[in-house]
C-alpha cells in the first residue's frame, strides 16, 4: 500500500521542493498551507513538473487546533513533515510574541492531531541557527546548541525539545528534526524556486533580483570577519539535494530502521563558501556582473558556520551532489522565469 505524506506548509520554498522528491519517488502527498508567506505558484509548479493535477491541497492554518483535527480526521496519513512557521529573523526580534504564538503552537496542534489518528511519524523541519557561533567547524548533531539570537531562531530550539519530549512521553511516536544549513537555488525546470515577499531576507534571492533589475545594489554586510577574504562563512546547500534528504527520512521512519526513536541530522554539503565565494560564483555561472557593494555589519551575523554531514551519509545514506554552478543557475533560470524572460 502506497504511502501518504503530509507537507504542512507545502505550498513554499522548501515544501513544495520536498513535494516534488516525495511524488518522484512513490508517495502520495497531501499540501497544507494558509498561504501567509507564499502564493499558489511553486503548487502550480509542482503540479506540472510531476504530471499530476489532483495532488490534495488544503487551505488551512494549523494553529487552529479544529482545522488540524479535521485535516488528519479525514485523511489517511502516515507521515508529516512540518514546515509552517514564519521564518523572517528580523521581524521575530521585532515581533516575538507573533513567533512563539505562531510557530510554536502550530507544531503542538500538528503532533496532537497526528498522535490521536494513528500519524506516528514526525519529522520536523529545523535549522542550524541551534547552534549558534560554535567553538569549532564543522558542526557536528553532538556540538552544544547555543543561545539563540533571535526568537525565530529560538522557535526551532524549543520545537526540537517538543518533539524530543513528545517521543520519550508518547513510545508510538517516531521523530526526527532535520538541521538545514543554508538552502538555495531552484528546480532544474525553473518552476518553482524561492518567492520572497516584498525585500528578500535570503542572500541568492537579493542576488537573482539585483542581476535581473528589481534591486539597484546588493549589500554584502561585512568585509572584516575572521574568514580569508573577510565575508561570512556559510554552508549553502542546493534545494533539491535538500529535499531529497526528507525523501530518505521519511523512508527511514515508514520502513522502521530508526535506530533511535528520535534522530537529529545536519543537512549540509560539508563545504563553507563565502559570501563573496558566492557573488562571484553566481556571475560566472550565469556570465554576468552584479552591483554589488560592502556595507557594515549586520547585527547577529555569525563569521563562519558550516556542518559535518557524515552523520546523514551514513545513516540516511543521502549526500549533497548537485554542484554550486548548477544551483546558481538554476536560480537564475528561476528568476528570468518569474520576469517571463
Amino acid at each position: 500500500m502506497r504511502k501518504c505524506v503530509l507537507v504542512s506548509g507545502g505550498a513554499g520554498f522548501i515544501g513544495s521542493h520536498v513535494t516534488v522528491e516525495l511524488i518522484e519517488a512513490g508517495y502520495d502527498v497531501i499540501v497544507a498551507d494558509n498561504m501567509s508567506n507564499c502564493d499558489l505558484t511553486c503548487f502550480e509548479g509542482v503540479k506540472k513538473i510531476t504530471g499530476k493535477d489532483d495532488i490534495p491541497f488544503f487551505k488551512i492554518d494549523f494553529t487552529d487546533p479544529v482545522a488540524a483535527e479535521l485535516l488528519f480526521s479525514t485523511n489517511e496519513i502516515d507521515a508529516v513533515i512540518h514546515f509552517a512557521a514564519f521564518k523572517a529573523v528580523g521581524e521575530s526580534v521585532n515581533e516575538p510574541l507573533k513567533y512563539y504564538k505562531n510557530n510554536l503552537s502550530s507544531f503542538m496542534n500538528v503532533i496532537e492531531s497526528a498522535r490521536a489518528h494513528g500519524c506516528d511519524n514526525i519529522l520536523f523541519s529545523s535549522s542550524a541557527t541551534v547552534y549558534g557561533e560554535p567553538e569549532e567547524l564543522p558542526v557536528t548533531e553532538d556540538t552544544p546548541r547555543q543561545p539563540a539570537t533571535s526568537p525565530y531562531g529560538n522557535t526551532k530550539t524549543m520545537c526540537e525539545d517538543i518533539l524530543r519530549d513528545c517521543v520519550k512521553a508518547y513510545p508510538e511516536i517516531k521523530g526526527i528534526a532535520l538541521r538545514y544549513f543554508n538552502p538555495i537555488g531552484a528546480h532544474p525546470s525553473a518552476l518553482i524556486g524561492e518567492l520572497p515577499r516584498g525585500v528578500p531576507n535570503n542572500l541568492v534571492p537579493f542576488i537573482t533580483q539585483t542581476a535581473i533589475g528589481k534591486r539597484e545594489c546588493l549589500s554584502v554586510f561585512g568585509d572584516d570577519y575572521p574568514t580569508p577574504d573577510g565575508t561570512c562563512l556559510r554552508d549553502f546547500i542546493d534545494v533539491v539535494d535538500l529535499a531529497k534528504a526528507h525523501v530518505f527520512a521519511v523512508r527511514r521512519m515508514l520502513e522502521g530502521k530508526m535506530k533511535k526513536d528520535y534522530e537529529i541530522y545536519n543537512i549540509g554539503t560539508g563545504t563553507p563558501l563565502s559570501v563573496m565565494e558566492l557573488i562571484k560564483g553566481f556571475e560566472k555561472a550565469n556570465n554576468l556582473k552584479l552591483n554589488y557593494k560592502i556595507a557594515p555589519r549586520r547585527t547577529g551575523d555569525i563569521s563562519a558556520l558550516w556542518a559535518d554531514p557524515t552523520l546523514a551519509n551514513r545513516e540516511l545514506g543521502w549526500k549533497a551532489e548537485r554542484k554550486t554552478e548548477d544551483t546558481l543557475a538554476a536560480a537564475w533560470a528561476w528568476e528570468k522565469h518569474l520576469a517571463g524572460k
